[in-house]
């Protein structure tokens, strides 16, 4: 069976408002929820960018079943990767074994703030491979002392630690991401419907692991409504992760998205109330192989309705459509 899973989404909405909102999602029967991790929002529309840690400490005490996960968090620049394994091991107890660590190399809009540029997608997954190795040795126990090419670790130790280690996903996006994934990751992650990364993982370690995806939705009994909704919000989105990764302000991505019309955003997005255009816009994640698949349903104050909506009529739909 494929998991439908919610997205807390920080770049739209406040803080209170996202725990509120995956507590319905639980309601709902979401099977899972994933939670970014921003600095800054997309475009400035989207008008949020609570601290996704707090938020996720607070969604373990509301809710009782959703599994959390980040999706996902850099260890390499705002975060040191020793404070990142002791957050994930907080938040492990704090949920009774419901959270997932999902990592990636960043995005130079979210990890600029700290200064000391934004080096190559090599060195970054150089640091990525680095932290996750002192990530693990933290979760092992014991004190951890290190003295690597991109970080010190000096008699570090975890003093809260469940008995089952936070699981660990790897965000891919090629050959080199998912090399890493396949050696060091428990799960997967993707944001395209690509089978051909989940072979690339596959061949490198990752065979009968999670792969977990995600895709954007915009319900609204107002089709229009909604297609005014995500462009003016997501259309961001289309430029891929080669180009999104790079782009260091929401000035930026708005004058890098001017020319993208509604018809492109609807194009790759789902809009309005047919569930099957949701479905059909699921389904190649499902057929590309992924096991869990999130939603981000565009629009902070849409949130109440979709949710609604996803309880009576989309969750029975794709589950109906994918299950079989």
């Amino acid at each position: 069976m494929v998991q439908i899973g919610y997205t807390m989404m920080t770049e739209q909405a406040g803080p209170r408002e996202l725990v509120d909102h995956v507590v319905r999602a639980e309601e709902a029967g979401f099977d899972f929820s994933v939670t970014s991790d921003h600095y800054f929002p997309w475009l400035r529309s989207q008008g949020h960018s609570p601290y996704a840690w707090s938020v996720l400490g607070a969604a373990a005490q509301a809710t009782s079943r959703i599994p959390l996960m980040t999706y996902v968090t850099c260890p390499t620049f705002r975060y040191h990767p020793a404070v990142v394994a002791q957050k994930a091991a907080t938040m492990q107890l704090l949920s009774e074994g419901r959270f997932r660590l999902g990592l990636g190399s960043g995005e130079n809009l979210n990890e600029h703030v700290v200064g000391g540029g934004w080096p190559s997608v090599d060195v970054r997954h150089e640091m990525l491979e680095e932290a996750v190795e002192i990530i693990r040795a933290l979760f092992a126990g014991g004190h951890v002392n290190r003295r690597g090419t991109h970080f010190d670790v000096e008699s570090a130790r975890l003093w809260d630690l469940a008995d089952q280690p936070v699981p660990i996903g790897l965000a891919v996006s090629g050959e080199q991401s998912c090399a890493l994934a396949g050696r060091l990751a428990d799960l997967v992650i993707a944001t395209e419907p690509k089978a051909g990364l989940l072979d690339s993982f596959d061949r490198h370690g990752g065979a009968g692991k999670p792969r977990v995806g995600q895709l954007p939705v915009c319900y609204d009994p107002d089709r229009d409504a909604a297609v005014h909704r995500a462009h003016d919000q997501f259309r961001w989105f289309g430029g891929g992760w080669k180009v999104n990764s790079e782009l260091p302000h929401p000035d930026a991505f708005e004058a890098a998205t001017q020319f993208v019309t509604p018809d492109d955003i609807t194009a790759s997005i789902p809009c309005g109330d047919d569930p099957d255009d949701f479905v059909e816009a699921v389904r190649p994640y499902a057929d590309a192989g992924f096991t869990e698949i999130a939603l981000v349903q565009i629009g902070g104050e849409s949130q109440p309705a979709y949710l609604d909506w996803a309880e009576k009529t989309l969750l029975p739909a794709l589950h109906d459509a994918l299950d079989h």
